[in-house]
């Protein structure tokens, strides 16, 4: 009988305690980040960027210098419960180069990877070697005599074919 309830009170304390360590992570309190991924890791200005981080569940956050605001992470549905994912919008005003990611977790945990992805810059247009103020007496002269040329050795060819035909 003593056997028995000594049984009986062991396994009741073993049932609490496995019932009781879920509820103790799913909580947060064994949350602790340990892997950032940006993607696309190079991305234009303007464009959204998905940031997955491992270690941390509902609740936690992800900020860069490039963001346009800090982006809400939650969990992935169908995964272990253990990786959160969710999606950033790059600030039109980012400038070229490699950012940063901080991931904060709901204990406060955090997480850095530097140089997580790179912000590409825009095609620098310009005027491409035109002039504003019109062509320069130069480029008059140089166009007058391309086109004068034009018009002599066109003449002569045509004067050349017409005497041949005479023959």
């Amino acid at each position: 009988m003593r056997t028995t309830r000594a049984l009986a009170a062991a396994g009741a304390a073993v049932a609490v305690l496995g019932l009781a360590a879920p509820a103790a992570l799913a909580d947060g309190m064994g949350e602790s980040p340990s892997n950032i991924v940006a993607l696309p890791s190079v991305i234009a200005r303007g464009g959204q960027l998905t940031v997955t981080v491992d270690g941390c569940f509902t609740g936690a956050t992800a900020n860069s210098p490039g963001f346009e605001r800090p982006a809400n992470l939650s969990s992935l549905v169908g995964g272990a419960g253990q990786t959160a994912s969710g999606t950033a919008r790059i600030s039109r005003n980012a400038g070229p180069g490699p950012y940063s990611i901080t991931v904060r977790c709901r204990n406060g945990s955090v997480l850095t990877r530097d140089s997580a992805y790179t912000v590409i810059g825009g095609v620098r247009g310009g005027l491409g070697g035109s002039s504003a103020t019109g062509a320069t007496p130069a480029d008059m002269a140089i166009g007058g005599g391309l086109v004068a040329a034009a018009v002599v050795g066109g003449g002569v060819f045509w004067m050349r074919r017409r005497s041949e035909r005479a023959i």
